[in-house]
């Protein structure tokens, strides 16, 4: 992903504050990998979920990746409650070993949405970045912080599914444990 795709707005680093990820495993690409298989496998399952693509530096022979990042892309007025779910289980195990996941929203006209929340009950809270905290359950829509490309949403990396889609030559680990697992499957 290059820097005309993701936009994040970011504030400035303190010195005191780690240079990058510090993972609590010493490989953490698997773990991410097989996070991301399960949401795959759930996601699949909302009726209005049309697309699932794989982007940022688990696509690069990056050691240790930062976070994981997936595309949905949904019909515009999807309940995103089952979606938000699978979200959170993802996010959830990304945590467990010091690292994070981001769901990024896309309609079907290619639109960014947002990210799913990752609270389990929206309603205002302070630390809440969205937008318009809790107008629709699950999003956070904090466009004023990240966007995604119009070109990005409609040519992602990699799609997981409903077809795998190389658009780049993934990593052998990706492909082995993500990518050829979903293409046998397909």
């Amino acid at each position: 992903m290059n820097n005309d795709s993701l936009h994040v707005r970011t504030r400035r680093r303190r010195h005191n504050q780690p240079r990058g990820p510090s993972p609590s495993v010493a490989e953490p690409r698997r773990p991410l990998l097989l996070a991301v298989m399960s949401f795959v496998l759930a996601a699949r399952a909302c009726p209005v979920v049309q697309r699932i693509s794989l982007l940022g530096s688990i696509l690069t022979a990056k050691a240790i990746p930062k976070d994981i990042d997936v595309l949905v892309t949904i019909e515009g007025a999807m309940d995103l409650t089952a979606l938000a779910r699978a979200g959170r289980r993802l996010m959830g195990t990304a945590q467990t070993i010091n690292l994070g996941a981001d769901i990024f929203l896309a309609d079907t006209t290619g639109c960014y949405l947002g990210r799913i929340c990752h609270y389990r009950e929206c309603h205002p809270r302070v630390l809440c970045r969205a937008q318009h905290c809790g107008r629709r359950d699950h999003l956070n829509d904090d466009l004023h912080i990240v966007t995604l490309s119009q070109k990005l949403i409609a040519s992602p990396p990699v799609d997981l599914w409903p077809n795998v889609v190389r658009r780049l030559s993934v990593p052998v680990d990706v492909e082995k444990t993500l990518v050829s697992k979903l293409e046998r499957d397909q």
